[in-house]
């Protein structure tokens, strides 16, 4: 016979259920509304229909956020992810020595992003920060203020400095998942360390190394705190991503209905990308 089931555990889920929807839905259905209609103040707002999205998706000054966002994005997956395998495959495994480095890498991950742009504000300028009065002296012309390139290699730097420590842990922790006994057969029949690493290391750490690379990417592509109070999306619109041109629409301008629709068509964006990077990845993992 069988046994009825009991529903009750479901009223545990109910405040998780009321705490996403009064943080997310709520806030998401608001910005829909906004996106649809427009408004001249007083509380008074107009049917727009699609007229907002139309003005997204064909403006200039958003497709050239999104060419420099994915540029940024492609930039720092390309850097992070080998080296934080790098890392990883260096770091010693057993041992005071390895607590002491995983100590050193989460510390990074431990200074909140606001603090991270304060920083290397500071670390980058000529006249008082380190970086900038040493690369002056070597005879660099360096000032991230006025000069673009100088601008998006401080903006690459920070935030590889700020999140290899992420992709290094956990590839690290894929590495320590695997049994000593592949790497006895690997001595047996004498691979070398490439063979180690092609057939016994990377695929171990494929599981991990898929969330790491979605982890990056949708960070790396809604990126805002750091860039922002480094450079302030400057100089020009040298490093105006998306995430501050939203801000600057939103805020700056007031304009509620466009800013409305570039949310949306923000968030579309990357959760197509972010599915595409799952699937292509867990096919792989699946191919034998």
């Amino acid at each position: 016979m069988d046994k009825p089931l009991n529903n009750r555990a479901w009223f545990l889920v109910l405040p998780v259920l009321a705490l996403v929807a009064f943080s997310a839905v709520l806030p998401l259905m608001t910005v829909v509304n906004y996106s649809v209609q427009d408004t001249f103040g007083g509380n008074q707002f107009f049917w727009a229909g699609l007229e907002w999205f139309e003005e997204v998706i064909h403006s200039d000054r958003i497709r050239a956020a999104l060419g420099r966002q994915i540029l940024f994005s492609a930039i720092i997956l390309a850097i992070e992810i080998p080296l934080g395998i790098f890392v990883a495959l260096n770091m010693p495994k057993k041992g005071v020595w390895a607590s002491f480095c995983l100590v050193l890498m989460a510390l990074p991950l431990l200074i909140p992003w606001n603090v991270v742009g304060t920083i290397w504000q500071v670390f980058g300028r000529v006249d008082i920060g380190l970086l900038g009065y040493a690369l002056s002296s070597l005879g660099i012309d360096y000032n991230y203020v006025n000069d673009p390139i100088d601008a998006w290699v401080t903006v690459i730097v920070m935030d590889v400095w700020h999140w290899t420590s992420l992709v290094a842990l956990l590839c690290y922790a894929g590495l320590q998942s695997i049994p000593d006994a592949y790497y006895q057969a690997a001595r047996i029949d004498q691979a070398s360390r490439w063979k180690v690493f092609r057939y016994i290391e990377l695929p171990k750490m494929q599981g991990v190394l898929l969330i790491a690379v979605l982890l990056r990417f949708m960070d790396s592509f809604m990126i805002y705190t750091e860039p922002f109070v480094v450079t302030g999306g400057g100089p020009g619109n040298a490093t105006t991503f998306l995430s501050i041109d939203l801000v600057k629409m939103a805020v700056g301008q007031f304009d509620l209905g466009p800013a409305a629709a570039f949310s949306l068509i923000y968030f579309l964006v990357i959760l197509l990308i972010s599915f595409v990077f799952y699937t292509v990845m867990t096919k792989e993992q699946e191919t034998p």
